[in-house]
């Protein structure tokens, strides 16, 4: 449940931010944010989905956002209602105000490790224990938590977000807008090793990552730095906890990654696809645009526009659930197999 600490707002103003149309007391006041199953009073909720319409009639909640069509205007209800098309993107527009007004904070904490030929920009938070290296540059309004390590030459752009124990290499560079989760790690060097007779000899990495404008990265990632070049996170690319993206990948823009999935070196992928958990990626392969990988895929060739895949190897998604229709029933097809043929002996 979401507290809003020291703000208060009215139903009228909650509705003002979104457009929304009141029904009942316009000047009830909400202090926090509550799922709608286990509602409080004071507290606001949602309802965007039939499904839940019967927690209109039943949740402690003061104030429910909830979509125009799930109303009966001959009815009379409990909580304050505050009607709009969509209640799920009125709330997520609300709750992103809410974010920007939490008062952020700023200057350099004690004790930290801030080099000299570092460049700061204005109203940045550099929290407790973190390093920043040299010729680092940290843009505007950005916020450093406690324990971050930031390395030789790393340029983060302006609005960042950077969370406790996370790891950024020498060189990397991140755009505007970003957000990286705790203990994540940008830029470690790429699984390159060589065959020789005495064993496997590394080869050196020495290139960099590059997070484009309002990428997010989730929790425990790693995204290795290019062997040459550049390893590349495309604009507005979302990627989740746990996921493990090798050298030289380019992952173009607004792309949705789900977590576990790994994605093995030089592979390219385009704009807007979405690719579950766990799915596998082998290298040196290409992936289209507006592509869907279910979860736990192994994807081992290149994938054109618009597909749709399933299974590993993965293969189009009809084509698996047609085939699995079969192989649920394999058992008993042998049998019958194995019957059909002792009958002809």
């Amino acid at each position: 449940m979401l507290s809003l600490h020291d703000m208060e707002f009215t139903a009228e103003q909650i509705a003002n931010f979104i457009n929304g149309k009141i029904i009942g007391d316009k000047n009830t006041v909400i202090t926090g944010v509550s799922p709608i199953e286990n509602g409080q009073s004071g507290h606001l909720s949602f309802v965007a989905q039939e499904r839940f319409s019967h927690f209109i009639d039943t949740t402690d909640c003061s104030v429910l956002i909830v979509s125009q069509n799930l109303l009966n205007e001959n009815q009379t209800y409990s909580p304050v209602i505050i009607a709009v098309e969509d209640a799920y993107l009125s709330f997520q527009i609300l709750m992103n105000l809410y974010n920007d007004l939490k008062k952020k904070k700023s200057g350099i904490e004690q004790p930290s490790s801030v080099s000299h030929s570092a460049v700061i920009g204005d109203d940045v938070y550099i929290g407790a224990f973190t390093y920043i290296s040299d010729k680092a540059v940290i843009g505007d309004n950005c916020q450093i938590y406690p324990q971050v390590y930031i390395g030789k030459g790393v340029k983060i752009g302006k609005n960042c977000k950077i969370d406790s124990g996370a790891r950024i290499y020498d060189g990397c560079v991140i755009g505007d807008n970003c957000i990286i989760h705790s203990n994540t790690v940008i830029g470690g060097d790429g699984f390159g090793f060589q065959l020789s007779p005495e064993g496997f000899k590394k080869i050196p990495q020495l290139g960099n990552v590059i997070l484009e404008d309002d990428v997010e990265i989730g929790s425990n990632c790693s995204i290795d730095r290019a062997t040459i070049g550049s390893t590349v996170i495309g604009k507005g690319t979302k990627i989740d906890n746990l996921i493990q993206i090798a050298h030289n990948v380019r992952i173009g823009q607004n792309n949705v990654i789900a977590a576990q999935a790994g994605i093995a070196g030089s592979t390219k992928i385009g704009d807007w696809n979405q690719i579950g958990g766990q799915a596998g990626i082998v290298g040196h392969i290409e992936i289209g645009n507006q592509v869907k990988i279910q979860a736990q895929s192994g994807v081992n060739s290149n994938v054109k526009d618009k597909e749709v895949l399933y299974g590993s190897p993965a293969i189009p998604a009809g084509d698996y659930r047609r085939s699995y229709v079969h192989f649920r029933n394999f058992g008993d097809i042998i049998t019958r197999i194995n019957n059909l043929e002792n009958n002809k002996k």
